[in-house]
């Protein structure tokens, strides 16, 4: 079995972080904006949800995110073969555990449904386009 090769892990998942950051960012900061910030201010925390400090919190969250889709996907890769359906997976795994955490927020009613329903799913868009894009780039 060969070695995961790193600087191909790092540099799929920075493309993987931007493109997801690219969709994040028109979802989320572009049409979802006000429902976030909307939501943010019901919590009385006096923090925006669209404020520097926690977007710059989803912009790194992002890039781990990529790097981690990367890495699994290295990692899964030699027992499900490269491609588009290998990227899928490691996409899918991480996007699902992520989304795991969003529902605990709609359960304890931090946030509310519609909007953790509506951004789990962008989430999911980025995290398969971010990934495969990504996983492409891996090489061993």
């Amino acid at each position: 079995m060969s070695k995961i090769n790193m600087g191909k892990v790092i540099v799929g998942g920075i493309v993987a972080g931007i493109i997801m950051n690219v969709i994040d960012y028109l979802v989320n900061g572009y049409f979802m904006a006000a429902q976030w910030s909307e939501a943010a201010k019901k919590l009385n925390t006096g923090v925006d949800a669209m404020a520097a400090g926690p977007v710059a919190s989803y912009i790194i969250g992002d890039f781990v995110f990529g790097l981690v889709i990367v890495w699994v996907y290295a990692a899964i890769r030699p027992r499900f073969g490269p491609g588009a359906g290998t990227a899928a997976k490691a996409s899918f795994a991480v996007w699902a555990v992520t989304t795991v955490f969003s529902a605990q927020m709609c359960m304890l009613g931090i946030y509310p449904a519609s909007l953790l329903l509506t951004a789990s799913a962008a989430g999911l868009v980025a995290a398969l386009a971010g990934g495969y894009v990504g996983a492409m780039m891996y090489k061993e």
